[in-house]
């Protein structure tokens, strides 16, 4: 069960790396071949390896398979694996917050439930994807879950990739469930933030869920962001959130406008492909990646390349 030390009055804060799944080379890549593959193999050292890193850089908390983990391919025996080898390895350094998330209500229970087991801190559920619920079905989508797990549990919303936007009324309305104690928010929109603080219970929090908007979103009251880009920059990330945090909002713009280009080329192909190319540049991990996600298209990859050598990545 959960034992790190996180409730519903210790807000998740700072940078929350959504960390990619690494995966071995497909032998199509070896051979030259710019595809992917179905079936290549979660590459646990290499996972191992990326997990000490993020602690290492100042990472406050790790999301296994969110969007970026590639959990859409994973198969359910790997997202649990990959959820139990993460809590393994983390030894409650920081928190894990479970990627466990479906467009059916019962598969979101059922990920949370063994999540829960695995010893998660927390889950971070999407909402409904594809079937595009009304605000009421998704209201008990999220209220079911929580009555079912004894864990905090953060509403992750992305309306770009869901087709359902779960808008700021109904985020309030699930504020007031003891265990729903805050939401990722991606919808795009800045201000957003300010409009499910001032109607959410006092101890609801947000966490930027656009990199590029993170800075705005922590000035409209954001506590922290659930960060794509702290994958490859996991340092900068980190103390861009914690200089603001602290007060000191001259830092944190500085480390802001540094970061922007990262931000930039790490979504010009679909994530995670660049942010596992930028690691695969960077010696963290290998190349693998399932189908249907492709290699980052090889065109693209002299803008990343020239964004990491500027950051001194590589």
């Amino acid at each position: 069960m959960n034992s790190h030390p996180y409730s519903r009055d210790s807000h998740l804060t700072g940078s929350i790396v959504a960390i990619v799944t690494p995966m071995l080379a497909s032998e199509l890549f070896v051979q030259g071949d710019m595809g992917a593959a179905t079936d290549v193999a979660v590459d646990w050292s290499a996972l191992k390896a990326l997990i000490e890193w993020h602690i290492a850089q100042g990472t406050s908390g790790i999301v296994p398979v969110g969007t970026t983990g590639e959990s859409a391919t994973l198969t359910v025996e790997e997202h649990l694996e990959v959820i139990r080898f993460t809590v393994e390895q983390v030894k409650q350094r920081v928190p894990v917050i479970a990627g466990t998330g479906g467009n059916a209500t019962q598969e979101a229970v059922h990920l949370s439930r063994q999540a829960v087991l695995a010893g998660a801190d927390a889950c971070l559920v999407v909402t409904p994807y594809y079937n595009r619920p009304t605000q009421e079905g998704m209201y008990r989508h999220f209220a079911f879950i929580a009555e079912q797990i004894p864990v905090p549990i953060v509403l992750y919303n992305v309306p770009p990739r869901t087709a359902s936007d779960l808008l700021p009324e109904t985020v309030a309305r699930l504020s007031e469930i003891k265990s729903i104690v805050g939401i990722k928010e991606a919808s795009g929109d800045p201000t957003r933030v300010s409009q499910i603080l001032e109607l959410s219970n006092s101890n609801f929090f947000v966490l930027s869920g656009e990199d590029a908007q993170t800075l705005d979103m922590m000035d409209r009251g954001a506590c922290g962001t659930i960060s794509v880009s702290a994958n490859v920059a996991p340092r900068l990330v980190a103390e861009m959130c914690q200089a603001h945090l602290a007060g000191n909002r001259e830092r944190a713009g500085e480390l802001d406008n540094l970061l922007q280009p990262l931000h930039k080329v790490l979504f010009i192909d679909p994530n995670p492909s660049p942010a596992k190319w930028a690691l695969f540049e960077m010696g963290k991990i290998q190349s693998g990646i399932r189908l249907p996600m492709l290699p980052m298209d090889a065109d693209k990859r002299v803008e990343l390349v020239a964004c990491l050598k500027s950051l001194g990545l590589i």
